[in-house]
């Protein structure tokens, strides 16, 4: 159905209709733009949110919790699940917002240009049709002149008062106004003809074709809002798979947490290395009463036990497990002495890793640095030797640093390493003796271990000399108790020779040498190192 058949008489309605469609045409891009912005935005927000919730972390504050880990999995998904946003928005910009941009002005231009064909074409036949008019009116001017013209000429004719010349001048403009009339009605007729001529080009020539323009023009336009459409819905067919990879990755982060493994890194993460506290040993202080004057040894009850109030406990011992409360922050020591045996194994060997690597680096530095020096030798002329030999040393001097520092950390971890062995052989033999006859304990009440087991000791502390004298006849009274952390040996005068996991009291507190004052079951005074021990204070306690 063509308008310019259809419509030949529609010129100005479909001037309006036009105009609507390429207005329709501007408002669907403007709703395309703003429906890009969204997507912007949205993207926009998705990325802060996920920047807000997965801040930059230093490596020794990275996640390891699997439910932690998972959740960064879950924002690296939904970062990615932004990327393809913003993909959205820019394809929507380029393909859709753009192209409509772009085809909005070649249209404005071709409406135009077509508007202006059949305006010109209905001027011309207007210009037409004003020739015809004026012909036709000149044409019955003319014949009502000649009309008049015989009217007189019969009248004077018929007058025979009439003068000859009279008769003959009108017979004379009868011919004239006759004659004139003549020519406006060749002219008239030639103007009908050529108007005709003309109305019928512009009717079924020159209109069609404008219209059929127009009607081109108008249905390519719907043409390209369809293809816009689809194009507007494949932008975001085409990230469909890649969100749905988004997604599926967040699935399977949220199917990778695991319960079984958080637990055990939590265990990983506070195991102290402690043993759980033993039962507290029973504390004679009746044994003034009961004792002779030759005789220095104490009678204790085997199988009665006081356990003191534990909030009047105060540990001495490196790395105590502080179960209630905040434990007290402690400085840190180059050898992590302050931490828990389990925690400080795993800083000496994050320490001893981190040094090996560097000594790698220098290792590798010097072999190039030598193979460099073996090239300048063979081929003077690239380079001086001995400019490469003070690098050469001081990467000499690098390596033995870091030797010995992997020596003195490895020594300090086969301490650790060495006291956690010996505790996990106390404890299964403490397990064992727990239910043991009575006849397996010492006459002290404490615990007797193999002789022979094998369990590492620190250090031995430097040598101290002592001008205390123990021959008082009264003995100090006991401010608490403490049990033996490792075996000492007291070679040095003033000393006191205890077991691994041996009960003393204590008769003096640790005056900043190192040395604590405590005292046998069987009565024996002497100084051992205040690490060897851990340390129970007792308050309000009366003297033994």
């Amino acid at each position: 159905m063509s308008w310019g058949t259809e419509l030949w008489d529609q010129f100005e309605n479909l001037d309006k209709h036009t105009q609507w469609g390429i207005d329709f045409l501007e408002r669907y891009a403007k709703f395309v733009k703003e429906r890009l912005e969204i997507e912007q935005t949205y993207a926009k927000q998705l990325r802060n949110l996920v920047k807000k919730y997965c801040p930059k972390r230093s490596k020794e504050d990275e996640p390891r919790f699997s439910s932690c880990l998972s959740f960064y999995a879950i924002l690296n998904e939904l970062n990615d699940y932004a990327g393809q946003r913003e993909i959205v928005a820019e394809e929507m910009g380029h393909k859709v917002y753009g192209e409509l941009l772009r085809y909005g002005q070649d249209l404005k231009s071709e409406r135009k240009h077509h508007l202006q064909e059949g305006r010109k074409a209905q001027q011309y036949l207007d210009h037409c049709w004003k020739q015809m008019d004026n012909s036709k009116k000149k044409f019955e001017r003319e014949c009502k002149e000649a009309e008049k013209s015989q009217i007189s000429y019969e009248r004077l004719d018929n007058d025979a008062n009439a003068t000859k010349s009279e008769v003959e001048k009108a017979k004379s403009q009868l011919y004239l106004r006759t004659h004139m009339a003549d020519e406006s009605k060749n002219e008239y007729a030639a103007q009908l003809q050529n108007f005709n001529g003309e109305q019928w080009k512009h009717f079924n020539v020159a209109i069609p074709q404008i219209f059929k323009n127009l009607q081109d023009m108008d249905e390519r336009r719907t043409v390209k809002l369809g293809e816009t459409y689809r194009s507007f819905a494949e932008v975001e067919r085409r990230v469909i798979p890649i969100i749905s990879k988004c997604l599926d990755g967040m699935v399977v982060a949220a199917k990778s947490v695991d319960e079984r493994r958080d637990s055990a890194i939590v265990v990983e993460s506070f195991k102290s290395g402690f043993e759980p506290p033993v039962d507290f040993p029973f504390e004679d202080y009746s044994q003034n009463i009961y004792r002779t004057g030759s005789d220095g040894t104490i009678s204790t009850p085997k199988n009665e036990a006081v356990r003191p109030d534990p909030k009047h406990s105060v540990s001495r011992a490196k790395n105590k497990l502080w179960l209630f409360g905040k434990k007290p922050k402690a400085p840190t020591l180059e050898d992590f002495s302050h931490l828990p045996p389990e925690q400080r194994r795993k800083r000496l060997q994050q320490r001893i890793d981190e040094l090996s690597k560097e000594l790698q680096k220098e290792v590798d530095q010097r072999d190039a640095l030598n193979k460099m020096k073996d090239v300048y030798e063979k081929n003077p002329q690239m380079g001086d030797p001995g400019s490469l030999q003070p690098k050469i040393s001081e990467t000499m001097c690098n390596m033995e640093r870091l030797r010995s520092e992997i020596h003195k950390n490895e020594s300090w971890l086969s301490e650790v390493e060495g006291k956690q062995s010996s505790r996990g052989d106390r404890r299964a033999s403490a397990d064992v003796n727990h239910h043991a006859p009575h006849g397996r304990e010492s006459p002290e009440g404490s615990y007797t271990d193999d002789p022979s087991q094998e369990h590492r000791s620190p250090p031995q502390p430097d040598p101290h000399e002592f001008d205390d004298e123990f021959d008082d006849d009264d003995p100090l009274p006991a401010i608490g108790h403490c049990k033996a952390l490792y075996g000492f040996d007291g070679q040095n005068e003033g000393t006191l020779v205890m077991k691994e996991d041996e009960i003393l009291y204590i008769i003096e507190e640790d005056k900043g040498d190192g040395w604590t004052r405590a005292r046998k079951q069987s009565g024996e005074e002497g100084y051992v190192p205040t690490s060897y021990v851990e340390i129970t204070l007792e308050k309000n306690s009366k003297g033994s």
